[in-house]
């Protein structure tokens, strides 16, 4: 009989969620010869963090981010972007009990993420730092699927690196100008 009824269930299509890129925007062109990417960020991969679980997590987003946002365009110094912190946290919510929790669809889950950078720009007789952070969050309700729920995840990762981008942009063009 198990194997009757084990036969008979459909797996999850999964979905195919793209590339995350910020190859579309325009390069920050910084005047040194090399840039690197330095992680401090050690993903936990163990409750309440779950970045390990994301189509993209947040630190390889921040990784692309880097390699498409950041060129070097001199002949000496170095860039570092260092990152500090990202994180994808899940809290369970409260949840209604009683007849009319039977009837409704409660969101169960919160999602908190957080990416910090810093970047370092060296090169003879110049020395800047500036650094960036940005936070979202979203919740999720009790009857999503596996793919709803990577798509949301997928979506707040997008927004996030986005609003990094903007708060390093206009840190970069206050604190390294020049």
């Amino acid at each position: 009989l198990s194997l009757g009824l084990g036969g008979c269930e459909t797996p999850v299509q999964r979905q195919r969620l793209p590339e995350l890129t910020f190859a579309h925007l325009s390069p920050f062109k910084l005047d040194v010869a090399r840039i690197e990417v330095i992680s401090l960020y050690r993903p936990p991969l163990k409750a309440p963090n779950v970045e390990h679980l994301f189509p993209t997590p947040p630190l390889k987003a921040m990784k692309q981010w880097a390699k498409d946002r950041l060129r070097a365009v001199g002949r000496s110094g170095t860039a570092k972007l260092i990152i500090t912190r990202a994180s994808a946290v899940e809290t369970a919510l409260a949840v209604q009990t009683g007849l009319k929790a039977t009837f409704t669809k409660q969101q169960t889950q919160r999602y908190d993420l957080t990416v910090e950078a810093r970047l370092e720009v060296s090169s003879p007789g110049r020395h800047g730092t500036t650094t960036a952070h940005a936070t979202r969050f979203s919740t999720v309700r009790e009857d999503a699927s596996i793919n709803a729920r990577e798509k949301i995840w997928f979506d707040l990762t997008e927004a996030l690196v986005n609003d990094f981008d903007k708060a390093m942009e206009k840190n970069m063009r206050q604190y390294l100008g020049a």
